[in-house]
């Protein structure tokens, strides 16, 4: 089962990262109101990076990894992974 690293904008601009092992029924959660309070608190929102991994242990490292950049370095990162995007 593959897992993802997601990362959402916020309405107020911040960025959430989590983790799931079925990206479509998070957001689904989240959009609800019913996924974590962070999010909750700070609709609409919109998907901005997924990040696919083969493990859990390696999509929780990976998070950790993003929620240790600064605002700046998470956007620089959201940006090189839509141009990848873009080329494929």
């Amino acid at each position: 089962m593959n897992w993802v690293v997601y990362m959402v904008k916020c309405d107020d601009s911040t960025i959430y990262t989590g983790i799931s092992n079925n990206l479509k029924k998070r957001l689904d959660t989240h959009a609800k109101g019913k996924g974590s309070k962070y999010v909750r608190a700070r609709l609409p929102f919109k998907l901005i990076y997924a990040e696919e991994c083969k493990s859990r242990s390696k999509a929780i490292k990976r998070e950790i990894k993003i929620k240790k950049l600064d605002k700046k370095n998470k956007e620089l990162l959201v940006k090189l992974y839509n141009e990848k995007k873009e080329l494929s």
